[in-house]
């Protein structure tokens, strides 16, 4: 890695020689601009105006335009005599707790390497000191032509510095906030508590750049000439949400999809489940099964049996008759389940066996 920056860090009475490194970079693709008809390169080229002609890079250097528009030339050997402490240097200032830097004050992230033998001691005592102490420094240092807030931190055996942007390049969230009319159900907040649980956590590691896979399978389809694929289509994002409640339901199922979890459960049970609350479904018998259930055979039994199973029959037909209706509906079922079997005993009177009836019931009973 190439070395953007030599100094040295400031710790107290102690100087260490450091490089600096970039500890990012981008894999973006950049594209070119190009002339429609013919595809030829457009290019920016650098014109003096009062000479009107393109000038070099070692032709151009730093002005500083005041309100009048007079331009105020600036050398580079002027301001690197300028008398502050951290033209050179990363002046440490303080060490606070990691908590205490806003993550908005985050920029570029750079490697803080030991600039020869010598410095390889202080610098392992910086590192050391910050792991034990379990915080960041806080430090100024300059930087591309002006002087910059940084934090040091440890990253394996490594000091990083992140660049800091001051507190008041940050800008205040008054007129961004939402409308703090809006109110939360907290069925809406336990559905989005079993979406965030749903959805788990993840390594960092494993999450890639998918815009920039899809740009380079393009590219590489375009140059062997071929077709690019059609993208496969999917539903567009956006628009108005019609149903909070729906639309996190439909998230929790997704995501448990997504993660091979079962989806037969229902996002609202889940959400129940966090409060306490239980869910159970009973299936009920339709009455179409009820009506259509077999019947069963007496075969050659005694009158009296007979009439048991028939009393029985008639029992589970009310039974199954009567699920699912009101309780008020109870006493007219028996009702007619009696009425029923008065009128089968009635039939089987008429055949001329009331007599074997009579004469067989106190021997089934008997048997019994």
């Amino acid at each position: 890695m190439r070395s953007i920056w030599n100094g040295a860090i400031s710790f107290g009475l102690v100087s260490i020689p450091i490089k600096v490194v970039n500890a990012t970079e981008s894999h973006s693709i950049s594209f070119r601009q190009v002339h429609l008809d013919d595809g030829g390169r457009i290019r920016y080229r650098k014109f003096c105006e009062l000479e009107d002609r393109e000038v070099t890079t070692g032709e151009i250097g730093k002005a500083y335009e005041d309100a009048d528009g007079t331009l105020i030339p600036i050398t580079d050997e002027e301001l690197a005599a300028l008398p502050i402490p951290t033209a050179r240097t990363i002046e440490i200032v303080a060490f606070v707790p990691a908590e205490r830097i806003d993550p908005l004050q985050m920029d570029t992230a750079y490697y803080l390497a030991a600039n020869g033998v010598p410095a390889t001691k202080p610098y392992v005592l910086l590192r050391e000191a910050l792991k034990r102490s379990q915080k960041v420094a806080v430090a100024k240092f300059a930087l591309r032509g002006r002087e910059r807030l940084g934090m040091l931190r440890v990253v394996d055996d490594v000091i990083a510095m992140h660049g800091l942007l001051w507190p008041d390049e940050i800008r205040s969230t008054e007129e961004v906030a939402p409308d703090a009319s809006v109110t939360v159900r907290d069925k809406e907040l336990d559905l989005a508590d079993a979406l965030m649980d749903t959805l788990g956590e993840v390594e960092l590691t494993e999450l890639h750049d998918d815009y920039r896979e899809a740009v380079e399978e393009l590219i590489a389809a375009k140059a062997s000439g071929e077709l690019p694929a059609a993208p496969p289509a999917g539903e567009r994002a956006g628009g108005k949400v019609l149903d909070l409640m729906a639309a996190l339901e439909k998230s929790v199922r997704a995501a448990k999809v997504s993660r091979g979890e079962e989806t037969g459960e229902r996002a609202g049970e889940e959400a129940g489940a966090r409060t306490g609350e239980s869910a159970e479904v009973t299936p009920l018998p339709s009455r179409r099964s009820a009506r259509t259930a077999p019947k069963e055979v007496g075969g050659k039994k005694s009158t009296s049996t007979a009439r048991k199973t028939a009393a029985k029959k008639t029992t589970a037909k009310s039974t199954a008759k009567s699920t699912g209706q009101a309780a008020g509906k109870a006493a007219a079922t028996k009702s007619t389940a009696k009425k029923t079997a008065a009128k089968k005993t009635t039939a089987k009177k008429a055949t001329g066996k009331k007599t074997a009836a009579k004469k067989a019931t106190p021997r089934g009973r008997a048997s019994a």
